[in-house]
């Protein structure tokens, strides 16, 4: 066997492969608006506006028995079939709604992706890798999950197979059926070269050479065929065949750790809801403990019977494991989207996911444990958050600055690291003014302790007082340039030395550390109010200094 028939060899049946179900709705388009609008009956073809012509672009069966073509135009089509109902096509529309379909299977694997490559809706792939044990079955699976579509008036087929290519070849030029292993070779070599999921003008050209089928094609050699249809048809030769694992993008995010409950009957009470979500967070806290971890984001995906999903998703500021707090932050998220709750025809499978773990250890709580009071006020946090939204909860975070203004912003409780005390190396006031407001204050010496203050026309007589503390700009937050030591004055270079460029200057302002120098001064009316004040500026500079009032002590 040669170097080359050795790479098209395909993994040996024996080895653990992945197994996939693609789902191919033909029609789902027209489907979807005809389940939408009762409305809609009879044939239906939806157009769009096309070099200049309005254009066929999708229709049901109906309009197919009909003779109406993809790409006919729309007048021929109301001339073939008088009774057509015809649409403009709002392709927004279809691929949101394509989204919330594909997102409902997830009730059947937690990884489901759309396949775009051909159409932008109409595929879904489903990876049901160690999943289908759940329905009976592979066959089970699939019979279960073709009837409940056909029930619900879409037109479908599908398969499983080892790889995504063979899935959705299979599901579109074959009956609904499941390819094992040993029969994945016959079967695509049987199939046409379209079932590559190739561009039309590769599938042209490839007929025009007489290669019909995937099998004539694997029997060519593959460096002509690199140079005229380049990477991509080796590509999707060898994903076909489980040569190139083909990876698949899963539209929800999967939970390492999560669990569900289906039910025989829908439900629809939110308490109903509610307390399903208790029991399976009990549930999700051994699985989470059992490993040593702990989740600060959890999630509640409420499967409705027509083909809806609704998620609830709360966070914690802190890895937790607790199914009470949990529960409770499902409680009052509930609370705030009361309104927006609409449970449909009925919930048939609720499952509850964790997310941003991390390790948690257990801990045992003893007479002797010490408790510092932060957790309880940390759950505190979270219930409020999840009631009031995350940024109504805020919490003051320290910054790496000198400047009053800067030292500090809010921050929501929940995520980041927990708010640290700053060292008290200063006394600072209580409450800081949004902006600074101008005062006019005099003393008896320029640089001595103000006496009188004048604030919002209203006089303050200043009898105590300290500082100043003498805070400087930070310089680097602006586009000024310091005054360095000018550098020595280049030497005359010897005879054959090359002269080396002369430093570079930014054309920048020159920075001015007297004119953005603050003196703070804590001074005290003669009623017992403290003011916090500084200066801008000194006296006899080349401009007069101006006083503004920053903040107030308690």
């Amino acid at each position: 066997m040669d170097f080359q028939t050795s790479l098209l060899e395909p993994i040996s049946p024996s080895v653990r492969q992945r197994r996939f179900l693609v789902l191919f709705l033909s029609t789902w388009p027209t489907d979807y608006l005809k389940r939408a609008d009762p409305a809609l009956a009879g044939p239906l073809a939806l157009y769009e506006k096309i070099k200049g012509g309005l254009r066929i672009v999708a229709f049901d069966s109906e309009a197919a028995q009909a003779g109406i073509m993809l790409g006919q135009t729309l007048v021929n089509a109301r001339a073939l079939v008088p009774t057509l109902t015809a649409r403009e096509i709002n392709w927004p529309l279809l691929e949101a709604g394509f989204a919330d379909f594909a997102d409902w299977h997830s009730n059947a694997s937690p990884m489901v992706a759309v396949l775009d490559d051909v159409s932008r809706f109409g595929d879904l792939v489903l990876d049901i890798t160690g999943v289908d044990h759940l329905f009976g079955g592979e066959r089970a699976m699939l019979r279960l999950l073709l009837t409940r579509l056909r029930l619900l008036g879409y037109s479908v087929t599908g398969a499983i197979a080892p790889t995504i290519g063979a899935a959705w070849a299979a599901s579109h030029f074959l009956s609904s059926r499941v390819i094992e292993a040993e029969e994945l070779v016959p079967l695509l070599n049987a199939l046409p070269v379209s079932a590559l999921r190739l561009n039309e003008q590769q599938v042209a050209t490839l007929t025009q050479m007489g290669l019909k089928t995937i099998g004539q094609l694997r029997q060519r050699p593959r460096k002509p065929l690199q140079a005229r249809f380049g990477l991509s048809l080796l590509t999707r030769l060898d994903q076909a065949y489980g040569l190139i694992e083909e990876r698949m993008a899963p539209r929800l995010p999967v939970a390492e750790h999560h669990v569900e409950r289906r039910f025989a009957d829908p439900i629809g009470l939110m308490d109903d809801v509610l307390a399903c979500a208790h029991d399976l967070a009990i549930q999700l806290a051994y699985r989470l403990e059992a490993d040593g971890k702990g989740a600060q984001a959890f999630h509640l995906f409420l499967y409705r019977v027509d083909h809806k999903v609704m998620s609830l998703s709360v966070n914690s500021a802190r890895v937790t494991r607790d199914p009470h707090h949990i529960t409770q932050l499902f409680v009052h998220r509930a609370e705030r989207l009361s309104g927006d709750y609409d449970a449909g025809f009925g919930i048939d499978m609720i499952r509850l996911a964790a997310s941003s773990l991390d390790m948690l250890e257990p801990s045992q709580l003893g007479a002797f444990s010490g408790d510092d009071g932060t957790q309880d006020l940390d759950q505190l946090n979270d219930r409020m958050a999840s009631r009031l939204g995350a940024m109504a909860v805020l919490r003051t975070q320290m910054v790496a600055s000198h400047m009053p203004e800067r030292s500090a912003r809010l921050v929501p409780t929940q995520g980041g690291k927990p708010a640290v005390a700053a060292p008290r190396l200063f006394t600072r006031p209580v409450r800081l003014l949004p902006v600074p407001e101008y005062v006019a204050i005099s003393a008896e010496v320029p640089d001595g302790l103000p006496a009188l203050m004048i604030w919002r026309r209203q006089q303050y007589r200043l009898v105590k007082g300290a500082g100043p503390e003498r805070l400087e700009e930070e310089w680097w937050r602006f586009a000024e340039r310091l005054e360095l030591v000018p550098p020595p004055e280049p030497k005359q270079p010897e005879p054959g030395e090359k002269l080396e460029p002369p430093p570079y200057i930014p054309e920048l302002p020159l920075h001015e550390p007297d004119q953005k120098v603050r003196d703070y001064y804590r001074v005290e009316d003669e009623d017992g109010r403290r003011f916090w004040l500084f200066r801008l500026g000194f006296y006899g500079g080349p401009a007069m200094p101006t006083w503004y009032l920053h903040g107030f002590f308690s």
